[in-house]
């Protein structure tokens, strides 16, 4: 089951960021993790493997728009940058729209900064201490709007963002209950 909440998780570190979030969401779930270890990297590729389909034509969609105003497109990237194989989710690298900022063992803060918006987006992944073998994963999402541009830009973005980061998670959770499967009929 996912959860939403409006406000960044206690344990996130986006908390000790500085920067007044305009806008925030925070979507999580629990699974069982037997003994399977995941782990901050194993959940990030995890992450970039399981968007839907349909998200990236909505991307290419927003890049011809977006582009006409000078914002950054995907078409500004390299192959590399596009490449998920490639990432080692070491602080300064891009993939995609997402550069990583921050990588603790348990959370990566990755984001972009443009002249109409300035985003973080956490992915926090927790062991659940109540006895059992659960962990937790949970996506938020903090925009800072610049410019009346970034709120006018956000605000058609925004139930999109939401369903593609809802999809995202419960493919996410999906995956992992059928790689637990797997290993628990072995």
């Amino acid at each position: 089951m996912i959860k939403k909440q409006t406000k960044i998780p206690d344990q996130s570190i986006l908390n000790e960021n500085k920067t007044i979030f305009h806008y925030i969401d925070s979507f999580q779930s629990d699974f069982m993790s037997h003994e399977l270890d995941y782990d901050i990297i194993s959940i990030g590729k995890l992450f970039f493997n399981s968007s839907p389909k349909w998200a990236d034509n909505l991307m290419s969609f927003r890049d011809k728009i977006v582009g006409l105003f000078g914002l950054k497109t995907a078409s500004q990237l390299t192959a590399e940058q596009r490449d998920t194989d490639s990432f080692t989710f070491e602080p300064g690298e891009q993939l995609d729209i997402f550069k990583l900022y921050t990588r603790t063992e348990n959370e990566l803060i990755m984001g972009e900064d443009d002249k109409h918006l300035s985003f973080r987006f956490s992915l926090l992944l927790e062991n659940i201490n109540d006895g059992t073998i659960k962990q937790r994963i949970t996506l938020t999402t903090g925009v800072e709007f610049k410019n009346l541009f970034g709120r006018l830009y956000f605000f058609p973005v925004k139930p999109f963002h939401q369903l593609i980061v809802k999809k995202t998670l419960k493919k996410m959770i999906r995956k992992i209950e059928k790689e637990i499967c797997k290993s628990t009929s072995l």
